[in-house]
């Protein structure tokens, strides 16, 4: 899903849940987010999770409570990290400083999306310290949309 909101507010929690799984296979999202395989499976046929189910996935997966148990909301929990307002003055004194202050806007876009995107790397480490770039990039789709870029 590429915008801020769930375009379809009244899908599912297990469409939801299935847009989350993605590629991956059932198991291998069931491993990611600590529940067992069956469970994940009874939550994809219908049935509805307790809170701290669902916040248990939804903290393994990075996606938000809200989105996950409503379908509203932002869908990343790291995308409210980023003060869209002081990006923008930081990149505008940025230029003002480096003399560039009539740089176009494309610029200021895709500048934008490298700090959200760095700002997300050092937020979503795996438990071995490596990066999760396939998480990322799908991320950074949904960041590329909002920036404009």
């Amino acid at each position: 899903m590429e915008t801020s909101t769930s375009e379809t507010p009244t899908s599912t929690f297990a469409q939801r849940l299935r847009e989350l799984i993605g590629e991956q296979s059932v198991a291998a999202f069931a491993r990611k987010v600590g529940l067992g395989e069956a469970l994940i499976r009874k939550y994809l046929n219908g049935a509805e999770p307790s809170l701290s189910r669902a916040n248990q996935i939804a903290r393994a997966a990075n996606c938000s409570l809200e989105w996950l148990a409503t379908g509203g909301g932002f869908r990343y929990r790291q995308a409210e990290v980023v003060d869209m307002a002081a990006l923008e003055l930081a990149i505008k004194y940025a230029l003002q400083l480096s003399g560039q202050q009539d740089a176009p806007f494309k610029l200021d876009a895709t500048m934008k999306l490298m700090v959200t995107l760095y700002q997300y790397l050092r937020a979503t480490k795996k438990p071995d310290g490596t990066f999760d770039e396939e998480e990322t990039l799908q991320f950074g789709r949904y960041i590329a949309g909002i920036c404009g870029v």
